[in-house]
């Protein structure tokens, strides 16, 4: 079983923090303990910070792309702190499948007086078989969650990738669901403005955002907006 148990992370410095400046090899390192999900999503953390900031760098990356007008517009430190972080990442989520250490965290939501619990893979985590588990069997609540409090909301299907939205019926969205294995679910509100994304996707959700891992992974974004409203996310 994934483990999420809170355990104390012991306190790393710069100096000694094992491997982290060569993209950390959780594999290879013999540890006392295992991370929780909450401890990988604060290691993640502070190496982006520390990538960003440029004390993470994979010097061996260039931004070639054979085309010397493009290439000139490259900025090889970005392109060398983007890929650090990224290897950094990869290493985060062997560590995860070696270890079974969930992608799960919980949210939640309120809108309107109601109030909903529910399991999401954290944006830099990758979920395991059993997360999937979880998420599958929260979808029918979240479903009804959404239905209930997006009742007389205009509801727009994001096309072309995210650039533009069509608009759609509710029997449009349970079809939607019918093709789909898990949900997920954010808002974003502001004063008179209220905005209700469902994501309904199938495969992994760390490969699902926008058909990044199509066809075996995928996710359509239906955006529900006050009556006149469009959507802005």
């Amino acid at each position: 079983m994934p483990r999420t148990a809170k355990l104390s992370l012991p306190k790393i410095s710069r100096e000694n923090q094992p491997n982290i400046s060569q993209y950390l090899d959780f594999a290879s390192i013999k540890m006392s303990k295992v991370y929780s999900t909450a401890e990988l999503i604060k290691i993640l953390e502070e190496e982006r910070q520390a990538c960003l900031y440029g004390r993470r760098l994979n010097l061996t990356e260039t931004p070639a792309t054979g085309n010397p007008v493009i290439d000139r517009f490259l900025k090889s430190e970005g392109v060398q702190k983007f890929t650090a972080y990224q290897n950094f990442k990869a290493a985060v989520h062997e560590y995860q499948r070696e270890h079974q250490v969930s992608g799960i965290v919980w949210r939640e939501m309120a809108v309107k007086g109601n109030t909903l619990r529910y399991p999401a893979v954290d944006d830099e985590l990758i979920a395991l078989p059993v997360d999937l588990i979880t998420l599958k069997a929260a979808k029918i609540a979240m479903l009804e969650f959404w239905q209930q409090v997006t009742a007389g909301m205009d509801l727009y299907l994001s096309i072309n990738s995210g650039k533009d939205f069509r608009s759609i019926e509710p029997v449009d969205v349970e079809a939607i669901a019918q093709r789909t294995e898990w949900a997920n679910l954010s808002k974003w509100e502001k004063l008179d403005f209220l905005e209700i994304l469902l994501q309904l996707g199938w495969g992994k959700p760390e490969e699902a955002y926008y058909k990044r891992g199509w066809p075996t992974s995928g996710s359509e974004y239906i955006h529900a907006v006050k009556p006149g409203q469009r959507p802005i996310c």
